[in-house]
């Protein structure tokens, strides 16, 4: 049980809702920097073409933020452990078509969620392990 409270200190959230854009499109955005390092995942979403990729840096920084501000982590080992889109509220128009017709014009609204989480550097503590282990050999011998 205390294992899971260390875990959840190491980790930081920030979400968006209401943004103007269809979940689908979103998410496009969202597979790119999903697993990346959090400065990687900035730079990204700086340089890419798409419109929605401002508001998805700006949730982004701010859970960056969040880990350094509200949760004391260091920001050089934080990388996107979660990146998810869902939906929220449609909203819907209709234009007249031919012959007294209408047609149905949906609006789509997403909500962001993401969560960052620092590092363990665990490949350094193998590699001293296994440098320890490779001293007792040699002094063993």
């Amino acid at each position: 049980m205390s294992s899971n409270k260390t875990e959840e200190s190491s980790i930081a959230m920030a979400s968006l809702k209401s943004i103007k854009t269809s979940p689908q499109k979103v998410n496009l955005v969202l597979q790119t920097i999903r697993g990346l390092n959090a400065e990687k995942a900035v730079n990204i979403l700086e340089f890419s073409r798409r419109r929605i990729a401002n508001d998805v840096k700006k949730v982004l920084k701010s859970a960056i933020s969040n880990a350094e501000n509200n949760h004391q982590l260091d920001i050089d080992k934080l990388f996107v452990m979660e990146a998810t889109v869902g939906k929220s509220m449609v909203m819907k128009r209709f234009r007249p078509r031919a012959r007294g017709r209408s047609g149905k014009i949906l609006k789509p609204y997403s909500k962001i969620k993401i969560i960052v989480k620092e590092k363990e550097d665990t490949d350094d503590e193998e590699m001293n392990k296994d440098k320890v282990k490779k001293d007792n050999k040699q002094e063993n011998s």
